[in-house]
This record gives structure tokens, sequence and C-alpha cells, in this order.
């Protein structure tokens, strides 16, 4: 038996294990491909708006969601008994990959530098900065005593040290994570007064976090975390108070809590009442307000404490209207407000006295200029950076108080530049980042007054990279409405632009999140492999403005697919690879762009990957005790009252647009803990659209039960993750089940 025929041997054996029918030939040939799961069918009658319709699959859904994402094995026992089946089929279904999932694991291992650190962020007397050590999968939050001089209410301090000072270990999260199948630090923060650190931890994926308090000097944990909380905390500006988001048992921030710093009684400062918004706490830049964020993706509200009483009543600065979006921070001696007040569809910045920041007092600082998105502001003591985005790429723009402007721009097709900000106010330093899908991440600090950079970091490879071994290009598909939609494109020089190339192509499409043209070790796996990458701009983002995202939501959404498939059909003209050649991938909101495109042209693809994939539409923006669905009424619809967004919704959605036609080949992946996109909804997308297919092609699933919507946590464990996905794409192109 040779190596490949024992790989497959070896995993019938585990799949017949998990459940023995699956192993069975239809031919009655041994080392024949594995039969996948049967799903067995529940109907389920569900009338809505006066239309009905069955639903096969709903028994997929526990009952008991709410328990299951804080314990994962509280999962119904049919339930599991199919998910186990499944991941057990796709594991015999590709085992033919493991060689190359292994190999790409360890080159894509190979790219990172182990033994790493950031650049560390200066604040008051400390420096601080995260490190990574080899072998580790998890960072350790470090900070050292700062030297040179910097600035303490207007005045200049200095401190040098003969002796280099010693770090002093915050958080070491790998051993946080040990003894845990999950554990992920999603926030840090110290207080204002460096006297102590908080941190959120999530230990099943659910993104149900506990916050956990330290004391730096005795270096002891302090008793009674908060629990049941999101990732979102703050300190108050005088270091006493600690103030968190609640999460709700349908994992819904609902409330603002605060309590004494090192525990105490805990006080309810906010508590929103319409499910359909968001609330988050942070501290203004210049700490003199901490600022409660309240929205969603079309409306927001602002309530405001000032930093000097942090125990008093919040007070709105601006009452919420439909429509209208703005967020807070203070300079010092105004407020400035990023906003889309007045028709500004791609935002424009105002300011405000201190004293009276409502609407009627908004004088434009920043005026509204159409195509010019601002995506967001920076502010130190004399200065306000702000990042725009226009055709796909993002710039920088400082201000001074005087109103004086330049621009730190790069002159390449595609990039990605980050206005970072400072971590403290009274500096005329600020950060930022560029790199490209071909040139590694290079760290500037910028002098916001002299206008020199000093580059701090450049993000090592060490197992080579060459960018020069590379071409990045920027193309623009016509749509089927004339709009041109951005496409970025690498490939090795040496991958032939002839139609033989096979290519995959990225999106995503929804929420106005862009899809920045940024440089990724992993992808050169493919890329090296003589893939081209591709990253489809598409509406729905806002990667062309504010407005790219509007035209394509609610009852133009149908305008992120086809952007899709355009971008499929221009590069497929340009010769760069051919239909039926080309892997299609999105993730969460951007599995919901797949599943359509998968049911809408599936001549294109050769095969399809679904990430945690948002593809049962209906029943989800049906339920309202999932946690994203009131807040997102405002992106899809509400098909429980609007018999309009029923109809169109239904048109597109994955799930329930399935019928018999040939499909490519598709991988669905998932978290037993998600809380976002639920596991249920590529389980019940595979169970259907299997059966469905006419092409033969397999149709897998992959189900992680021990994390939640961002796969594994671990450095290394997510690229394991990402190693799989390629190597499906790799055997997908070339037709791999027939090899086996």
């Amino acid at each position: 038996m040779n190596r490949r025929e024992l790989i497959a041997s070896t995993a019938a054996v585990g799949l017949a294990a998990a459940s023995p029918a699956l192993a069975r030939s239809t031919t009655g040939v041994s080392m024949s491909l594995p039969q996948p799961p049967v799903a067995k069918k529940v109907p389920v009658r569900i009338e809505q708006l006066g239309r009905v319709r069955t639903d096969d699959y709903q028994w997929m859904k526990d009952d008991n969601w709410q328990a299951v994402l804080r314990d994962p094995s509280l999962i119904k026992a049919d339930v599991k008994e199919h998910l186990t089946a499944e991941n057990a089929y796709r594991e015999a279904m590709m085992a033919s990959t493991l060689p190359l999932q292994a190999a790409m694991f360890e080159e894509m291992k190979g790219r990172i530098k182990e033994d790493d650190s950031s650049v560390p962020a200066a604040d008051g007397a400390w420096e601080y900065y995260t490190e990574y050590r080899t072998g580790e999968q998890h960072p350790r939050y470090m900070r050292v005593e700062r030297q040179g001089t910097w600035m303490v209410d207007g005045q200049p301090v200095t401190r040098n040290f003969i002796k280099a000072p010693t770090p002093q270990l915050l958080l070491d999260c790998n051993a946080l994570a040990e003894g845990k199948a999950y554990s992920e630090v999603s926030a840090v923060e110290h207080s204002p007064d460096h006297a102590l650190f908080a941190y959120a931890e999530d230990a099943q994926g659910s993104e149900v976090f506990k916050i956990y308090v330290k004391d730096l000097a005795t270096g002891e944990v302090l008793p009674n975390p908060i629990e049941s909380a999101t990732e979102n905390f703050t300190f108050s500006p005088d270091s006493q108070w600690i103030f968190w988001t609640n999460r709700d048992d349908n994992g819904r921030p609902d409330k603002i809590f605060r309590r004494p710093s090192r525990g105490g009684e805990t006080t309810l400062v906010y508590e929103e009442t319409d499910d359909g918004m968001f609330q988050s706490v942070s501290r203004t830049s210049d700490d003199a307000f901490i600022v409660i964020g309240i929205g969603n993706q079309e409306t927001s509200e602002g309530r405001i404490i000032p930093g000097a009483t942090p125990t008093a009543t919040p007070v709105v600065v601006e009452p919420r209207h439909t429509g209208r979006l703005y967020d807070l921070d203070h300079w010092g001696d105004r407020w400035v407000i990023r906003t889309n007040a007045d028709d500004a569809i791609d935002f424009k910045v105002v300011e405000a006295p201190t004293a009276t920041p409502a609407k009627a007092n908004w004088k434009d600082l920043i005026p509204h200029t159409p195509g010019r998105f601002i995506e967001g502001v920076a502010l130190v003591k004399d200065y306000l950076g702000r990042q725009e985005r226009a055709d796909a790429n993002t710039k920088i723009v400082i201000r001074d108080r005087a109103g004086a402007e330049h621009e730190i721009a790069v002159d390449e097709p595609a990039y990605a530049l980050s206005l970072g900000g400072a971590s403290e106010f009274d500096t005329t330093v600020m950060r930022y980042g560029y790199n490209s899908p071909s040139t590694p991440t290079s760290t500037y600090d910028y002098d916001l007054k002299t206008r020199e950079r000093t580059l701090r970091k450049v993000q090592e490879v060490p197992s080579g990279h060459n960018p020069a071994d590379y071409v990045v290009e920027r193309l623009n598909a016509p749509a089927s409405d004339g709009e041109l939609v951005p496409v970025t494109v690498l490939r090795r020089k040496d991958t032939p632009v002839d139609g033989s190339a096979p290519l995959l192509l990225y999106g995503y499409g929804s929420y106005g999140i862009p899809m920045a043209a940024s440089f990724s070790t992993n992808r050169l796996s493919l890329v090296d492999r003589g893939f081209i990458y591709a990253i489809a701009h598409i509406r729905g983002g806002s990667d062309k403005g504010w407005n790219w995202f509007l035209t394509a939501r609610r009852f133009t959404k149908k305008n992120t697919f086809t952007d899709f498939t355009a971008a499929a059909d221009h590069l497929i003209a340009r010769n760069y690879t051919k239909a039926g050649n080309i892997v299609a991938e999105g993730r969460s909101a951007g599995g919901l762009l797949i599943g359509a495109v998968t049911n809408m042209r599936p001549e294109l693809w050769a095969g399809v990957i679904g990430g945690v994939p948002f593809v049962d539409v209906i029943n989800t923006m049906s339920d309202t005790s999932l946690p994203l669905t009131p807040p997102e009424w405002p992106e899809w619809g509400n098909p429980i009252e609007d018999a309009a967004a029923y109809d169109y919704m239904l048109s597109y959605s994955p799930y329930d647009q399935i019928e018999a036609k040939p499909y490519p080949a598709l991988l669905a992946t998932g978290g037993l803990s998600d809380p976002r996109v639920t596991y249920w909804e590529p389980e019940k997308w595979v169970a259907k659209l299997r059966p469905a297919s006419t092409s033969g092609k397999p149709v897998l699933l992959k189900i992680n039960m021990e994390a939640g919507h961002f796969a594994s946590s671990g450095r290394f464990d997510y690229l394991k993750d990402i190693a799989h996905d390629y190597a499906f794409a790799v055997w997908a192109v070339e037709k791999g089940w027939e090899k086996a």
C-alpha cells in the first residue's frame, strides 16, 4: 500500500468509526470514495406575512443555543452526531491533501518571526508593547520604563538610564491558555495612572468575556472578575473606576456598568431598550470625557460623562435620528465630530464648543467632498490626523489647529496605509503603517511638526521574501450598470497571464467594511504555487466611499453579488484565468456573497469556500433571539414586518435559492461557539445543497467543535485552519477527489 492509499485507508477507518454508513461503497469496490452523511429531514412549515416556506433542517438549531455558546458540551446529541459525521467525511475526502496542508502550514509558520515584538507605544513614563517568544502561540503583554524626553502638563520631562531598564511582564497569555481548548484575549488596557492592567478573555470562542484587573505593584489579579461582558471596557481618567459593556443572554450588548477599579459595588450607568442598537464605552483622546456610543449601521447617538466627575449621569450630545451617524472626540478645548449629517454621504468633520456640543452648534471643520470618504480621525494636542479612502486606496491627511494641511501619500497602484494615531495626547508624533499585497508592513513614527518620519519596524519574513518577485495590479471591472469595480491582483511575475493560471477571488461586501489591499504572508502559499490572488472591492463595502456601501444593501443588495461575478468575468476577459478555474472565497457576510454567487453562476467556480457563512438569511433575520438580528435590520431589511423585504431577501438567500444544478466543489466552515453566524447555518446549507448538486463534486463541512467565529485561537493553530482551506482550493482546481 502506497502512502496515499495508507492516508485514505486510515481516514476511512476513522470515518467508519464515526458513522459506519459513511464508509459504505455504492459499487462494492474497496477504496472507493466515502459516502457523505445523509441528514434526516424533519419538515417544519413556516408561515410569515402570508407566505409559506418549509424548512427540512430546522432541527439542526439547538433550542438551547444560548447555553451551548457558554458550554459547547450541552449540544443536542443528534446535532453532535451529525456534525461529527460531517467532519469525518470531510477528513476522509481530503485525506490526500494532508501532505499539502502540512507543507503549507510549515511554509506559513516559517514566514512568521517567532521571537517578535511590537513597536512600543509611549504613554507617560512607560512604553507598552507585546512580544511573542519562539514556540509560543499567544502574546505576552509587556512594559518598560521610558527614556528620553516627553511632556507632562505642558512641561518637558527627561529621564535617561545608565543601564537599560528591565521590562515588566503584565500578562502572559500562554499561561492563561494552559489547559484550555480555546483562549483569546481580545482587549487590554492599563489605567491612566499605570497602576492597574485589565484584560478581557474569551475562553470558549463564544465572545462571552470575563474582564480581569491586575494590580501591577503586587502582581495580583484582583478577585471577582467581571462576568458576562463584551470585550469593551475602559478606566475613568482618574483611574478610580472601570466601565464596561454587558452582554445579555442573547449575546447582545445591552447595558453599561461601572464599579471601583479594584472591585466593589456595581452601578448601572446606562441601559439601552432598543435591541437594534450596539453600545460601547471609551475615553476621549484628551481624557476630558467618557463617551458612551450607541448605534447601528445607519443611526447613532453619543452620551458623555465629564472625566472629572465619572459618577455623573451621562448626557445626550445629540438625540438619535434615523439615517444620521456621528462619533465624538474631544480636542482639548472643543469637540471634534465625524458625521454624515446634512447629506454628507462620505462624511465631514465638524467642531462644537465643549459646553454645548449639540448639532445646533456644529460648525464645519473639514467639509464634505463627494467620493472622499473620511474613515476616521485621530487627535493629539495640536494636530488632527484623518484617514481617507477613495478608489479602494487610503491616504492620511494631517491638519494643525490653524487649518494648514498636508498629506502622507503613497505612489503605488494598490496599497494599505493605516493611521495608528498616538497613545498619549501631549505629543507631536503619530504612528502609521504601510504595506501592499507584495510588500511587508513598515511601521513609521511621523513628526507632525517637522514632517519627518522615522522607520520603527519592517515586518520580517524569516524564510525570505523578495517583493520584486511579485506583481501587484489594479484593474477596474465594468459592472452591469456601468460602475467600475476595483480588483486588486497579486501574482508572481513568472505566472503566465494566458488564461491557464488558477485564481482565488476573495470578497466581502457588507456593512461598509472595505477590503484593504494589504500584505499577507499566508497568501504566498497559493501564489508561489502558481495561483493568482485577487480581491474584488465590491459594493457593500466602502472601498470607493460610503455610497459604495449605500448602493448595495436592502433592496440593492444584489449589486454586491453581480459586482463579484463582474470581477470574475473581467479577470477571465483579461486572460488572468478561465471559467471553472476560479476558487471563490468569503467569510461571514462574505459567506453570503459566496452562497449567492454559487447559486447564480456555478459555472465560474472550480470551488467555493464559505467561511462561517451567513447563508440562512430569512430564518436568521426572522429570529429576534439571535444576537445580530435586530441590529442588522437596517442592513438587510426586516422580513418579520416588511413583505417587500421578505420577498427581496428570499430572492437571493443562498439557503432558500438552492436548486438542482451542477454546483462546484464546496467547503463550508463554522464554529460550534459562534454567536455571529451560528453553526447551524453552514450545517443546513451543506445538508440541503449536497443532494441538489448534479455535478457529483464534493460538498464538505468543517465545524470546529472548540471555537467560534474567528476559528482557532493561537497563532499556529490558526495557520492550520488557513492551510486546510488553501489546500481545498488547490484540491478543487485539480479535482483531487478524482485522483484519490
